[in-house]
């Protein structure tokens, strides 16, 4: 962070906030919520504080948390924009969209040059059916910054198609005709339906991929309705999104289509993983 907001800084507290920094750049979040717990025993309404208390259960997948962390930081600090923008991203990741919506709102306002709520607006725009205003705020981010929030790659009908047809083509003949009986379609974003299903959740702008019916390995003479037709969604705004090259898109797209095929063989995740394929 370029300014440090909360109380009592000094160059101890500063030690223990880059320390925290660091461990969460280097992935390790259960070091930096050790750190930061000791900061805010000392000085519980210190503002940076509790935004990176946040970004720690962030990491950690503990969003109930990172959503009550944030909230003491913007109670704390009124004008601190990350975490304004933060708020809103766990919010739309648990699909809470008009609590998010209004977190962006305020997080653009304080602080027009945040990247985070450029992107996380866009996903918000996106669940709305705002295509249009979604793409505005994801060039916005991409300016903003580049390397985090690329600007996604675009992937006409004619390019998804033949990347679908040279997958297909490449697997065993009998598991051709396996699929011949499996649909795969394109939708732009996942549906809310769709997301609610995984636990921990999954962010509406990552998923890329989902097998939807029964796999062979649970199909039954006895159980008829394990025979209904199965499908391939392939949901291609968060496909262009992943990608920083139009190569990278067509490897990802091929490196799904495979994932999801491996779950209409019964494969898991754990399965898939030591296949390469997550």
């Amino acid at each position: 962070m370029s300014t440090r907001h909360g109380e009592g800084v000094g160059e101890e507290v500063d030690e223990i906030l880059d320390h925290v920094e660091m461990a969460l750049d280097a992935g390790d979040p259960g070091i930096a919520l050790e750190s930061v717990l000791q900061l805010l025993t000392r000085h519980p309404r210190h503002a940076d504080g509790l935004y990176l208390l946040g970004e720690c259960h962030r990491d950690l997948g503990a969003h109930n948390e990172a959503l009550e962390a944030y909230r003491r930081c913007v109670l704390a600090d009124p004008h601190h924009a990350g975490a304004w923008a933060a708020l809103g991203s766990v919010h739309l990741l648990l699909l809470q969209i008009e609590e998010a919506r209004r977190a962006l709102h305020r997080a653009l306002r304080e602080g027009p040059s945040n990247p985070e709520a450029y992107y996380a607006r866009a996903l918000v725009r996106e669940r709305t059916g705002d295509f249009n205003g979604s793409d505005r705020d994801l060039a916005r981010a991409a300016r903003l910054d580049p390397a985090g929030y690329p600007f996604p790659v675009p992937l006409d009908d004619a390019e998804l198609e033949a990347a679908v047809s040279e997958v297909l083509e490449s697997l065993h003949p009998s598991l051709q005709e396996y699929l011949a009986n499996v649909a795969i379609l394109v939708e732009e974003i996942p549906s809310d339906e769709i997301l609610s299903q995984y636990d921990p959740p999954v962010s509406p702008g990552e998923l890329l991929g989902y097998f939807s019916g029964a796999s062979l390995m649970d199909r039954s003479v006895e159980d008829p309705w394990s025979h209904l037709p199965s499908a391939i969604i392939l949901f291609r705004r968060c496909l262009q999104r992943y990608a920083q090259s139009h190569e990278q898109l067509i490897e990802e797209l091929s490196t799904t289509i495979y994932h999801e095929v491996g779950h209409f063989l019964g494969l898991d995740e754990e399965d898939l993983k030591e296949r390469g394929l997550e």
